[in-house]
């Protein structure tokens, strides 16, 4: 029997910056199972993959700025679509981190813990509903990358769509959210200076931390 891995522990590893690593990984799907998938979702990973793995490092890396770093539109930290950097977004990522944990999982101390890699992975490892769960609480902000990269033409939208396929159907309020906030940006503060996070959930760079029990890990 093949080996298996869940389409979002893959989409996961795929929507993170591009390396040698990821490409071989991606190379191995062909002979993965990949479950549970719904729908079309295990064929768009398959398609991805293969496109992934054929294409150069270099360009991979060039695509994958293009796409997520230059523009804000299709920003993969959450928060940011919803609340910008507005006090609220400190409080929104200190209760992502609190999810993690409530479901017995560290959030890593190098990434904000809206990253939609970290919380792909959280989705794919955590038991149901807490998993799929956060993805739905952050479903304005996904359908707005999703957008984004489909407006782009972007090669990394499959992913998103991916992502999507794993949730049901978008609710009439959810939908006139992310049209208003497509149509407006995200919500900017308008006194104060303070950071939009308080320092308990900012990154790090601290070597000598634990290793994260959420994000990173080979493919299978």
């Amino acid at each position: 029997m093949a080996e298996s891995v869940h389409p979002l522990k893959l989409v996961s590893l795929l929507l993170q910056y591009p390396t040698e690593e990821l490409r071989a990984a991606a190379l191995e799907v062909a002979g993965l199972e990949l479950r549970p998938a719904r729908g079309r979702q295990a064929e768009e990973l398959r398609r991805f993959c293969e496109w992934y793995a054929r294409t150069p490092a270099g360009e991979l890396q060039r695509l994958y700025v293009d796409a997520f770093d230059f523009s804000k539109q299709c920003s993969l930290h959450l928060t940011y679509h919803v609340h910008g950097d507005r006090r609220q977004r400190g409080m929104a990522l200190l209760r992502l981190k609190g999810a993690y944990r409530a479901a017995g999982f560290e959030p890593p101390g190098t990434e904000l813990p809206d990253f939609l890699p970290l919380i792909c992975e959280f989705a794919a490892l955590a038991p149901t509903p807490a998993g799929t769960g956060l993805l739905e609480e952050h479903r304005v902000a996904i359908e707005l990358v999703r957008a984004g990269l489909g407006r782009e033409g972007s090669p990394y939208a499959p992913l998103l769509d991916v992502v999507i396929a794993s949730l049901g159907r978008l609710s009439a309020a959810k939908l006139a959210r992310v049209r208003r906030l497509a149509a407006e940006g995200p919500p900017y503060e308008e006194v104060g200076l303070e950071p939009f996070a308080p320092p308990e959930v900012m990154p790090v760079d601290d070597p000598a931390a634990g290793q994260p029990l959420v994000g990173g890990g080979e493919a299978r």
